[in-house]
């Protein structure tokens, strides 16, 4: 089978969302996915969207995806933020996700960005592995830290208590 690797459109926003819903079951957060098909069509293929996204097709049938936007860091400059690196669990172990990370990479590297970035799960040994194999630093000594609306809110409110 081989394996076409292109950028999304918005024809495959269904797709993407379905790629979304697959890895969070995975990432064991199956409810966490509160976006839908048509925030992605908006977001990522409307008149300013705010990501790119790579896909693998087989057969005419989407089996992955790389999906990035571009960041600032004061200290390097351009930088891309890979948000997720998917790939279909059944398509798993055919090297379609170093297809995508490759296409990522090359992306990235032609549209002079100074640093490429991305979260990994500890517990995702596998991923861990291939991404140090490739010559990223896996970096132990950060945080994730995030803030989402509900939380935007309560600081905010309590801003106004002050």
């Amino acid at each position: 089978m081989e394996t076409i690797i292109r950028k999304a459109g918005k024809k495959d926003s269904k797709a993407i969302h379905n790629l979304i819903k697959e890895l969070a079951i995975f990432e064991k957060e199956p409810d966490s996915v509160k976006i839908s098909v048509l925030d992605i069509e908006n977001h990522g293929f409307g008149s300013n969207p705010l990501f790119e996204c790579i896909v693998a097709e087989i057969s005419n049938k989407v089996v992955g995806m790389a999906l990035y936007y571009p960041r600032y860091s004061t200290w390097r400059g351009p930088t891309f933020h890979l948000e997720d690196l998917i790939v279909s669990e059944k398509y798993k172990g055919k090297g379609i996700g170093t297809k995508l990370y490759s296409a990522f990479i090359r992306q990235s590297y032609n549209a002079g960005v100074q640093r490429i970035e991305w979260n990994v799960l500890n517990w995702n040994t596998p991923a861990v592995n291939f991404y140090k194999n490739s010559g990223a630093t896996v970096l132990d000594d950060w945080d994730t830290v995030q803030m989402h609306r509900l939380e935007m809110e309560k600081y905010l409110n309590s801003l106004k208590e002050s």
